[in-house]
C-alpha cells in the first residue's frame, strides 16, 4: 500500500509537468517554420534580384550619319557582347524622342571635341549610371571629357527616382498586412460584409498612397488622380486575391503573401534596377507582375507623357481580376463547407478557445 502510494505521488508531478509541454513546445515550433521560411525566401529573392546587377541586352544607341558612326557601333558591341544592344540613329532629336519613348536607355552623340551622352534618368537612375560607365571610357580614350545631358529627370522631391519605389513599398506594406486582419479576424464575417471591407481598405491604404506621393512627399508634381486610381487598383488586387486565399491556406496564408508580394514583387519592380539589369527569372516577372505594373505605370504618367501607361493598368487590372475570381471561388467553398443547421453544439474549451486566438494573434504579427 504504502509503496503504490509513493508510486502514484511520483507520477502525478511528473505527468502534469510534461504533458502540457510537449504540445506547447509542437505548437511553438510548428509557427517558427514560417518565420524560418520568410528568411530564407528573403534571402533568395533579395540577394538573387539585386546582389549582382549587370546589363543584359540593355538597349543603348550611337548618334551619328555615316560609316564612322556605324564602325563605332559595331565596335562598342563587339566589346559588350550581350550586354548590350546597339543601334545608330541619324541625329540627337531622334535619340531624345526614343528616349522618352523608353525604346532605348542612353545614346551616344559622336563628337570629336565634346562627345555627348543623353539619359533619361526617371525611367531609372540606376540604368542611366549603367549606361554612363559604359560610355565614359570611350570618352577618356579619345582624350576628351564627357558631357552628361538628362532629358527627362526626377522632380526635386525625388532627386534619385527612388521614391516611387518606397511608396510601392508603404502601399504594399498597408495591403498585405490587412489581409491576415481581414482573412483571419474576419473568416467569421459573411462574404459580402468582407468584399465591403476589402474595398474600404484598399481605397484608404490608396488614399495614403497619394498622401504621401503628392502632398507630404512630393514625389510627383502632377497626375495624382492616376497615382491613386492604379494605387487602389493595385491594393484591391493583393486584398482581394490575400482574403481569398485564406480560405484555403488558413494561417500559410502569411508566408503565401510575403512569396508574391515582397519577395518576387519588389525585387522585380524596377525600382531599383530595371530588367535590363537583373538576371532572367527577375526581369521575366517584370512583364506582368503587380508590383511592376504599379511603379512603371506611375513613371510613365509623370515622366513620359503616358505613352505605355495603359499596359501598365491592364497589368493591374487583370491581377484585380485574379484577386476578384479567387475571392469568390473561396465565397461558394465557404458556402458549400457551412453544415446545415442543427442542435447547438457543445461549446470549445478554454484551451480551444486560446489557441485559436493564438493563431489568429501569431498570423497578424507576422503579416505586419
Amino acid at each position: 500500500m504504502s509503496g503504490g502510494h509513493k508510486a502514484g505521488r511520483v507520477a502525478a508531478p511528473g505527468d502534469a509537468r510534461t504533458a502540457p509541454s510537449n504540445p506547447a513546445l509542437r505548437h511553438v515550433l510548428t509557427h517558427l517554420v514560417t518565420p524560418l521560411l520568410m528568411c530564407l525566401g528573403m534571402g533568395l529573392a533579395y540577394l538573387g534580384a539585386f546582389v549582382t546587377p549587370e546589363p543584359h541586352h540593355l538597349p543603348v544607341a550611337v548618334v551619328g550619319a555615316g560609316p564612322e558612326a556605324k564602325v563605332f557601333a559595331q565596335t562598342v558591341k563587339d566589346k559588350a557582347g550581350d550586354a548590350l544592344d546597339v543601334r545608330t540613329l541619324p541625329d540627337r532629336a531622334t535619340a531624345v524622342h526614343q528616349l522618352k519613348d523608353r525604346d532605348i536607355t542612353g545614346a551616344y552623340v559622336l563628337d570629336a571635341k565634346t562627345p555627348e551622352l543623353v539619359v533619361a534618368s526617371a525611367g531609372s537612375d540606376m540604368s542611366a549610371t549603367a549606361v554612363e560607365k559604359v560610355f565614359t571610357p570611350v570618352a577618356t580614350a579619345q582624350g576628351v571629357p564627357l558631357k552628361v545631358t538628362d532629358v527627362v529627370p526626377p522632380v526635386s522631391g525625388d532627386p534619385t527616382g527612388s521614391g516611387i519605389f518606397f511608396l510601392l513599398i508603404a502601399v504594399s506594406i498597408g495591403s498585405y498586412a490587412s489581409v491576415a486582419v481581414l482573412g483571419a479576424a474576419g473568416a467569421g464575417l459573411a462574404a459580402r460584409t468582407r468584399v465591403a471591407l476589402v474595398t474600404g481598405v484598399s481605397f484608404a491604404v490608396s488614399l495614403i498612397g497619394v498622401a504621401f506621393a503628392g502632398p507630404l512627399f512630393h514625389l510627383v508634381d502632377h497626375g495624382l488622380w492616376g497615382v491613386w486610381a492604379m494605387s487602389w487598383l493595385y491594393s484591391a488586387g493583393i486584398l482581394f486575391l490575400g482574403v481569398g486565399l485564406h480560405t484555403f491556406l488558413k494561417r500559410w496564408t502569411t508566408l503565401a503573401v510575403m512569396v508574391l508580394f515582397v519577395m518576387l514583387n519588389f525585387t522585380s519592380s524596377g525600382g531599383l534596377f530595371r530588367p535590363e539589369l537583373q538576371n532572367g527569372f527577375f526581369a521575366g516577372l517584370h512583364a506582368f507582375w503587380n508590383g511592376a505594373g504599379l511603379l512603371e505605370g506611375i513613371r510613365e504618367l509623370v515622366y513620359f507623357g503616358g505613352h505605355d501607361l495603359a499596359r501598365d493598368v491592364w497589368v493591374l487590372a487583370g491581377w484585380l481580376v485574379l484577386g476578384l475570381a479567387v475571392m469568390a471561388i473561396a465565397t461558394a467553398v465557404e458556402r458549400r463547407r457551412t453544415p446545415a443547421p442543427a442542435a447547438p453544439a457543445i461549446a470549445p474549451s478554454p484551451a480551444e478557445s486560446v489557441d485559436e486566438q493564438e493563431e489568429e494573434e501569431i498570423e497578424e504579427a507576422v503579416g505586419v
